[in-house]
């Protein structure tokens, strides 16, 4: 699952979580998938990541937001 796909490596992208061995930041990924784009235009414009791995950074984002209650709003 997303623990195994993601690395972090304090000399690569600063120690931002990335998708092992291909050196795509997971935000990326989720940015991506924020904006619109399919996991096939995804792996197209990346093409070292699979539909897996595209999986992985948005189980990995999902496992932040629960982790993290942040206030919303006024209040």
């Amino acid at each position: 699952m997303a623990p195994q796909r993601t690395s972090f490596a304090p000399r690569i992208l600063c120690g931002q979580a990335a998708i092992r061995s291909t050196g795509v930041p997971v935000a990326t990924i989720v940015r991506s998938v924020a904006s619109g784009m399919t996991v096939t235009e995804i792996a197209d414009a990346f093409p070292e990541l699979g539909a897996e791995d595209v999986q992985a950074a948005l189980e990995y984002a999902a496992a932040l937001a629960w982790d993290r209650a942040l206030p919303v709003g006024p209040g």
